[in-house]
């Protein structure tokens, strides 16, 4: 995240850092626009935490080296830097969202606002999800979550320098311990990018090695020596390597781990470099340069404006969005930076600490209050909150029957107690399990629910979690033979039906591209390979068969799956004055399923198990939708709703004739 400049930077290195950060900020903004050709965009990310480590390590350094040094008014000059901009923007928003955000968009605005000016976003975000989920497409201050990272930091580097200098002062011990702290961050961030990938990107410990890199820098360039002309080649070859960076990373890129030092190294040459040059010093860098934070700040919410209008790939919205972003970050820059920084100068600490607590107390209560309130209801027209409403109608009893970890079910039962029919699999199964019982016709349906999150269920399926991000209690293996061994036990005439999301295991989520299949049966794929979907499909089949030997079996068809959140798109589209309902074509959806299908069909033809087809009840004329006359069948992007279940009722029937 781009900082404001502080006024008492390293003065004595000549590193025009405003093109530097030009620069990042140019790679962000092109990349969260779509703009075609910039892949890359956290490439600018790393690029800022190098500077920002290299300006506060000088910033302390200095003063330890002066005597001056006061870790109280470093805290305060931070925040005097960083909050009254996102002080506005969070209350900017706010005001905003108070006419145009359903309640759940409202509710989640209010969340992420608190976490924001707690400097805890990178943690708010990474327990919802990952940064290139659906959803997070939806989040206006997602890019808060670098800022929470470096100020993270900044609590603990002076500690950090402090400690090193009480031990030996002079440089040498506390360039050893930037260097020692930078290998250990990076040997942390290689290994938990292979492996929950999702908190290496978000957490401080595998991010802190990019700003210790741009400490490192400050600590070393004094003491090399380069030619003029030695100059020139490194910066150019740090500038070329920022363009491969961008060129050749991707979302799909498992970030930041080893690749990440590509970017950190081009801007650590850059620094080094310590030269005014055509790459960084023509005017348009310098202007980029000195408003990179406001522009950092305001470019995603107008990003997520153009997702919520639908306008995110009209290449002349894009182009609007890029110039109102420009527009937003001059007048933050002028309007808000410039003169907070002057009025917050004037007085005293303990005055302008006063003045930052007061401000923010006036942004988090009413973010507070938003939040209590659920997003506060009866703003919009009621079938326009109905339809937000309906991204908070799943299961009831989910979070008391829908297993996340250890290895067995709860085993809850629906209409009645006697077991008489058992639904298994993963979330998918979960949320239409109300519906199964439901559609038994004398009311004591004894619905028994063995289900268990993200985990489908296929006999000698071995799962990855830490490809998902799973917690350590995560047992799906387990889960699965233990549904086994029960299922041995149970009296024979005692139905089963089986309900998986296969294609999000096998080819990804359709919210979350995943860096590798997240199970395996016979050894692990790197990739979703012809031959894993020929192993995983065989699998399937005779899964199946192996249960249908002492059992009836019921497999039900995936479900198909929108490509947005649809309870928040469908209230906004009616809140536009658009009536159409939101829906996939056919060929996506078989694109996706056609693999299960052939599986499926495979276990009918061997060894006789029944398949319970929902498409004649959720798709029509080519189109599977994700609403009905305006209201969401879905309480996101792939799970059903209460109310969406209820379309299958007359498919569940069969089953109970």
């Amino acid at each position: 995240m781009p900082m404001p400049k502080p006024e008492n930077s390293p003065s004595r290195f000549r590193t025009d850092i405003n093109g530097l950060r030009a620069w990042a900020v140019v790679a962000v903004i092109l990349y969260h626009f779509g703009v075609r050709g910039f892949s890359g965009g956290f490439v600018g990310v790393d690029i800022f935490f190098v500077i920002s480590g290299f300006l506060m390590t000088g910033i302390v350094v200095k003063g330890l080296e002066q005597g001056r040094f006061s870790l109280i008014e470093f805290y305060l000059a931070r925040a005097r830097r960083i909050l009254p901009a996102l002080l506005a923007l969070c209350a900017i928003l706010l005001a905003l969202g108070w006419f145009l955000l359903m309640p759940p968009d409202y509710q989640m605005l209010s969340t992420h606002a608190i976490a924001s000016l707690l400097f805890l976003s990178n943690l708010k975000y990474w327990d919802e999800a990952g940064y290139f989920d659906l959803a997070s497409h939806e989040k206006w201050l997602l890019h808060t979550w670098s800022l929470s990272v470096e100020w993270q930091f900044y609590l603990l580097l002076p500690l950090f320098l402090w400690a090193a200098w009480r031990l030996l002062p002079g440089r040498s011990v506390q360039a050893w311990s930037l260097f020692c702290g930078l290998l250990m961050s990076l040997a942390a961030s290689m290994l938990v990018t292979a492996s929950h990938p999702v908190s290496a990107f978000f957490m401080l410990h595998t991010r802190a090695w990019e700003m210790l890199a741009g400490g490192l820098v400050f600590m070393l360039a004094p003491r090399v020596s380069f030619t003029p002309q030695h100059r020139r080649w490194l910066e150019t070859l740090g500038f070329l390597l920022i363009l491969v960076s961008v060129a050749v990373f991707d979302k799909s890129t498992a970030w930041p781990g080893w690749r990440a030092a590509l970017p950190v190294a081009a801007a650590m040459m850059v620094l080094l470099a310590n030269r005014v040059s055509l790459w960084s010093n023509s005017k348009p860098a310098q202007w980029l340069g000195d408003r990179s934070y406001s522009l950092y700040l305001w470019h995603w919410p107008v990003c997520v404006a153009l997702v919520y209008a639908e306008l995110q790939v009209l290449p002349l919205a894009i182009a609007g969005g890029m110039l109102f972003t420009l527009v937003l970050g001059d007048l933050s820059y002028r309007w808000i930076e410039n003169p907070t920084r002057r009025l917050l100068g004037r007085g005293s600490s303990f005055q302008g600490a006063g003045a930052l607590l007061l401000a923010s107390i006036l942004v988090l209560i009413p973010a507070t209050l938003v939040r209590e309130q659920e997003g506060v209801n009866g703003r919009f027209a009621p079938e326009l909150e109905l339809a937000a409403a309906e991204a908070h109608n799943a299961n009831p009893r989910r979070a008391e029957c829908h297993a996340h970890k250890g290895k067995e079910s709860p085993s809850c039962v629906y209409g009645g107690h006697d077991w008489k029919l058992i639904v298994a699999g993963d979330s998918h199964a979960g949320t239409i399990v109300s519906a199964v019982a439901q559609a038994y016709p004398l009311g004591n349906a004894g619905v028994v629910q063995w289900t268990y999150s993200g985990c489908a269920f296929v006999l000698g399926m071995k799962h990855l979690p830490s490809l998902a991000g799973a917690e350590k209690e995560y047992q799906c293996t387990e889960f699965i033979v233990w549904a086994k061994s029960r299922l041995d036990v149970l009296p024979g005439n005692l139905p089963l039906v089986i309900v998986n999301r296969y294609p999000a295991a096998a080819v990804a989520r359709n919210e979350m591209t995943l860096p590798a299949p997240e199970v395996y049966f016979s050894k692990r794929y790197t990739s979703a390979t012809p031959e894993f979907f020929t192993e995983f499909a065989h699998h399937i089949t005779r899964s199946s068969c192996e249960l249908a030997k002492r059992r009836p079996v019921y497999l039900v068809r995936p479900l198909p799956e929108m490509d947005v959140d649809v309870p928040r798109m469908q209230s906004r589209r009616m809140a536009f004055g658009l009536a159409s309902d939101i829906s996939i074509s056919m060929q996506q959806y078989r694109e996706r399923s056609a693999w299960v299908w052939a599986a499926q069909d495979a276990a009918r033809a061997q060894c006789g198990v029944h398949i319970l087809d929902p498409l004649p009840y959720l798709c029509r004329d080519g189109r599977c939708y994700g609403s009905k006359n305006g209201r969401p069948l879905y309480h996101d992007d792939n799970h059903l709703s209460e109310f969406g279940n209820k379309l299958l009722l007359p498919m569940f029937a069969e089953v109970f004739r």
